[in-house]
């Protein structure tokens, strides 16, 4: 079906069928239009943005990659470009100007209209990780002196400015937010109502300072379409709508996906990224495990007598430390959850810690049982006894790797710091370390080496 689509429209770029083109692409919302840039040339997909309805290019803009978005500013008339930017919405005008690189960024906003360059210098104030960095000025707010009727026109004459109409917002004279009313109770009430006296007083909101992702868990938490910012005076400076909320959340997971996968760095997509930023943004983490992993050598240095009489505990150095790994990460991954809900909280560290004990230790037994008949049924067959020993100690282990697990996310983010570092590949290091402490100290003490 996709091979189908992108096959007329590649029929239909010659001049002579651009309106059967234009009807193709009508059809087409800009999300899968997106989708499917990639199959064209340069001068394919020109053509194609051109041909766009002008209401539409907007929107298609800002799903398309920052190479894409360059070459399209540098390409396009001025006259399209000029429309382009001063028709799109302000927080996504912001994102794109970020973006862009230095030469072109100066090149856009002198494409700008007055109006629009007000907004935009407005948003840039802003740390683009913040709620005000993400919000739209172009909100509908009213006074609570008015009535429904006075309401109801001026959404009619102002639709075309604002970015929704789902929520009126109440605010005074001086701009401070006082209620907030839906468009469904408007409709609802009487012509000769006033706004005052349908309005929802008690208005969820959060300040212009408060982070992104804790902006987009409050918003999907109450349900909102839309939810207000305010600043330290409570006077409303703009609108996250659910859309931006989105694009928040795929951030914020790409994020974590990096921090959990031990890379730092921004979310910039994977193509985009150069060789070398590639490495940068692997390479310190990966100094920092290997360091850590390197103290496993001392602990192998420690015990090299135990190694010397006991030979065949080698053989199982690599199940203890990636069983024990493993359950760590198991728990520390449901302890982030769990904290990115908002589920758990450092408060609830006694009965985290409690619970994970006794799931450590059901763990632990059956890992236990399983590695006991492994060692002593099936090759390299070592006799019981030894067997029972290793049996014990990755019991311990996955015991101590379960509980910490779920200990170092709630540590770290009481601390301040985002609890996703505590997954993937710096739990395993950590665990490593410890377990194979546990795995020599407990073997050496049952076997009286």
């Amino acid at each position: 079906m996709m091979q189908n689509l992108i096959e007329n429209i590649r029929e239909y770029l010659d001049p002579v069928n651009y309106g059967q083109l234009r009807a193709v692409l009508e059809e087409l919302s800009a999300s899968e239009i997106a989708e499917i840039w990639d199959n064209f040339s340069d001068e394919e997909s020109l053509k194609i943005f051109v041909l766009i309805h002008q209401d539409k290019r907007g929107d298609l803009i800002t799903e398309l990659q920052t190479y894409e978005q360059e070459h399209l500013i540098r390409e396009l008339s001025e006259r399209i470009t000029q429309h382009l930017l001063n028709d799109m919405e302000p927080d996504d005008l912001v994102d794109l100007i970020q973006s862009v690189s230095p030469e072109l960024r100066s090149a856009v906003w002198d494409q700008l209209s007055e109006e629009t360059r007000k907004e935009t210098t407005f948003l840039l104030r802003f740390d683009e990780d913040d709620a005000a960095g993400i919000m739209t000025p172009r909100y509908a707010a009213i006074l609570g002196g008015i009535t429904v009727a006075q309401a109801l026109h001026f959404i009619r004459s102002s639709m075309d400015k604002l970015e929704t109409i789902y929520y009126l917002y109440v605010v005074d004279k001086l701009k401070r937010l006082n209620g907030v009313v839906s468009l469904k109770d408007i409709l609802r009430a009487k012509d000769t109502d006033l706004i005052e006296d349908i309005m929802i007083r008690k208005v969820i909101y959060v300040h212009d300072d408060t982070d992104q992702e804790e902006s987009a868990r409050v918003l999907e938490n109450h349900g909102l379409l839309a939810l207000p910012v305010v600043d330290r005076f409570s006077r409303l400076l703009g609108i996250i709508t659910f859309d931006d909320v989105i694009d928040v959340i795929r951030e914020e997971q790409t994020e974590d996906i990096y921090k959990m996968g031990a890379m730092g760095g921004n979310t910039q997509s994977y193509l985009e990224t150069s060789v070398w930023g590639l490495v940068k943004k692997r390479v310190p983490w990966l100094i920092i495990l290997l360091i850590a992993g390197t103290i496993t050598t001392n602990v192998l240095h420690m015990y090299q007598n135990i190694l010397l009489t006991a030979t065949f505990l080698t053989l199982f150095i690599p199940v203890i430390t990636q069983t024990g790994g493993n359950s760590g990460t198991q728990s520390s991954t449901l302890m982030i959850r769990g904290l990115a809900t908002g589920e758990l909280h450092f408060r609830d560290m006694g009965k985290v810690i409690l619970k994970e004990l006794l799931v450590g230790l059901l763990l632990g037994f059956t890992t236990g049982f399983v590695i006991l008949a492994r060692a002593y049924l099936t090759p390299p067959g070592i006799e019981f006894f030894p067997a029972v020993a290793i049996a014990i100690s990755l019991c311990s282990v996955v015991i101590f790797a379960t509980v910490l697990g779920a200990l170092m996310p709630l540590l770290i983010h009481k601390l301040g710091f985002d609890p996703t570092v505590a997954a993937g590949p710096l739990m395993s290091t950590i665990i490593d370390v410890c377990g194979l402490t546990i795995f020599f100290e407990v073997t050496r003490r049952v076997l009286n080496l």
